[in-house]
């Protein structure tokens, strides 16, 4: 190898290692509450805390609203998600595309997949209600 060639290779061996913080991947995670209702319209409103792995924290406030063969109401006291393809934490605001499956006679459960970009977002949670259905729409998240 030339020396030509190996400080070429040195060079961009430093660019690479010094990319900055914010080009690495890091994982995030939502914790929420949300309460909402269906007839075959699905609406719900609530609040959660993103946590990432790289030290970033968020206040956040999120809005549910699709439609589908949905009827009832819930309130959900235990949800979690996770986060894919992040960059930082300003990577999760916005509106997702939300297909999700909900069902309760008392106690109640609620499971959901979320596109945006191309990223996702997975939410399973536990909550009280009378419900039943499935339905697509968009579940947007802003900071509070």
């Amino acid at each position: 190898m030339t020396r030509v060639n190996a400080c070429a290779l040195a060079v961009c061996a430093a660019l690479v290692l010094a990319q900055p913080a914010s080009a690495q991947r890091v994982k995030c995670k939502l914790e929420y509450d949300l309460t909402g209702w269906s007839m075959l319209y699905r609406f719900g409103e609530g609040s959660g805390r993103i946590t990432c792995t790289n030290g970033q924290v968020a206040s956040v406030s999120i809005r549910s609203h699709g439609g589908g063969p949905s009827f009832g109401g819930q309130k959900v006291i235990d949800g979690t998600g996770n986060f894919t393809s992040v960059h930082a934490i300003e990577d999760l605001y916005g509106t997702y595309f939300d297909v999700g499956a909900h069902a309760g006679a008392g106690r109640s459960v609620d499971a959901r997949v979320m596109l945006k970009g191309s990223g996702n977002l997975a939410l399973s949670a536990t909550g009280l209600g009378i419900n039943l259905g499935f339905t697509f729409g968009g579940f947007t998240i802003r900071p509070r």
